[in-house]
């Protein structure tokens, strides 16, 4: 009975860890995002928006695509030195940092899969994600002021 008895819980242990490793994908995949107007430049765009720990969490991770000027707006709980990474997020992307008063702060480049975190250069309580070279392409700069309706 010992050794059965230990090849049954080695089974169910494993099967137990393999469901626990993809619940937690579907759960957040089940999180919703509300929806914010930026203005940038003269011009509005409505993006995502995520403002609590799990939509900040989640982010755009498991999203194979992105329309043009669409993508994500994070706030933060309070001002702090903020830090982007790229698990499980298939989208090449570029994050704006932006400080309390609506400024960009920081553009940076973000690789899919990169798991070294990316971060901001001075206090944040914003960040927004966009796709790879949308910030160059539409002209935005580090200084450009944000406002958010």
């Amino acid at each position: 009975m010992g050794k059965s008895f230990f090849i049954v819980a080695a089974l169910v242990l494993t099967l137990g860890c393999a469901k626990a490793q993809v619940d937690p994908v579907s759960a957040m995949n089940e999180v919703s995002f509300d929806a914010v107007s930026l203005e940038i430049g003269n011009k509005r765009y409505n993006v995502e928006y995520a403002k609590t720990f799990e939509q900040r969490a989640q982010g755009l991770m498991f999203r194979k695509s992105m329309c043009e000027d669409c993508g994500m707006f994070f706030k933060f709980s309070s001002p702090k030195y903020a830090g982007m990474w790229m698990k499980n997020t298939f989208i090449p992307l570029d994050v704006a940092f932006i400080d309390k008063n609506g400024v960009i702060t920081d553009i940076k480049p973000l690789y899919p899969h990169n798991l070294e975190s990316v971060g901001s250069s001075k206090e944040v309580l914003y960040a927004l994600e966009m796709n790879q070279g949308w910030f160059a392409k539409n002209n935005i700069n580090v200084g450009d002021q944000i406002t958010i309706y």
